[in-house]
């Protein structure tokens, strides 16, 4: 299966989208509903309970009597109400991460009440087009203070058709915003796999969308992203195991004895790691233990992961070396861990 292709299916009963490119699984949605009372992306009215003092944040009280933790929550009061949206996944039993900063996603742009300012999408290079789309911004958000990030998906649309999208987005901004006070209430539902696969998934433009995940090895290849066990170029392996503190990741080199065998396996980890944590749906504080080699590879590994990480669209800060040679970096919780929402085998 050659090309970039989008997979419509269900995983365990639950819808789901899968993104394959040649043949190789990139990303993985599947619907959270079942797992969270409330999916990431979905826009509540919370109120604020009692501040956490050393924690640097504030529990809010959700619909459903849920509880979230909002983070640099200062100038908050108890008992006020607030829109918040939910930022992540979580652990069972702990609170849901939700932030102030609201993000009302379409396919062609993304509406950001609170940070004002007319952007286009840097993949977008042609200045004509550049220009033509500010200038359709400008019209589409006349009059708002809110804020417009126009997506790379917008190069070579109908005007007619990105115009609707985002007078669409702006209106519903302006329906939540215009309802902040009242008891905890569920505003936006966050969208399913098949819509956030048609929204988010969009450039560069799929060569194929196709439905049934059996009839496209979608199956087997979530098989093996449940497996601890990652298989490396060359004979080696890498263990991506989470725990409620860490994600540990350890890098081996197998039977290959080599003098490059260290770095050949650590490089080859280092490329696919981002892959391996986005279709996990894991995050937070990663420690990876890479196979022993001269410390004047570091710097090599260490391009080679900034390079990995760089399209990623989860958040993610390289911390660097410990003194025990460990390497660490974080990770931004933005789904339910996939081993949380199907469990073993799909």
């Amino acid at each position: 299966m050659k090309g970039r292709v989008v997979v419509l299916g269900e995983v365990k009963g639950l819808e789901a989208a899968a993104l394959m490119v040649d043949g190789r699984l990139e990303d993985l949605i599947v619907d959270a509903s079942d797992a969270v009372a409330l999916a990431p992306g979905a826009i509540c009215r919370a109120k604020v309970e009692r501040q956490m003092k050393g924690q640097g944040g504030v529990f809010v009280q959700l619909p459903g009597n849920e509880k979230g933790f909002l983070r640099d929550a200062k100038g908050l009061s108890p008992g006020q109400s607030v829109l918040c949206q939910v930022s992540g996944g979580t652990e069972p039993g702990k609170a849901l991460p939700v932030t102030l900063r609201l993000l009302f996603k379409g396919r062609y742009g993304i509406v950001t009440p609170g940070a004002p300012g007319l952007n286009v999408s840097r993949r977008i290079r042609d200045e004509e087009t550049r220009d033509g789309l500010q200038a359709l911004a400008g019209v589409v958000m006349e009059g708002s203070d809110m804020g417009l990030i126009l997506r790379s998906a917008c190069e070579g649309t109908e005007e007619g058709e990105i115009v609707e999208d985002l007078a669409g987005l702006r209106d519903l901004a302006e329906a939540v915003l215009g309802d902040s006070e009242g008891a905890p209430e569920l505003l936006v539902d966050a969208p399913g796999p098949h819509e956030e696969a048609w929204r988010d998934w969009a450039d560069p433009v799929p060569d194929e969308v196709v439905e049934g995940f059996e009839a496209h090895g979608v199956l087997e290849a979530i098989d093996a992203v449940l497996s601890p066990r990652v298989a490396l170029p060359g004979g080696g392996h890498m263990m991506i195991e989470p725990t409620r503190a860490l994600i540990a990741v350890d890098i081996n080199t197998g039977n290959d004895t080599s003098p490059a065998a260290s770095l050949k396996a650590n490089i080859a980890a280092a490329r696919d790691l981002p892959r391996q944590l986005r279709l996990r749906g894991l995050g937070g504080q990663v420690v990876v233990d890479f196979a022993p080699m001269p410390k004047k590879g570091r710097a090599t590994l260490e391009q080679q992961l900034r390079a990995a990480f760089k399209g990623e669209a989860a958040e993610t800060s390289l911390a660097g070396w410990t003194p025990l040679g460990m390497y660490e970096l974080v990770r931004k919780r933005d789904r339910v861990a996939l081993a949380t929402l199907i469990g073993g085998a799909a």
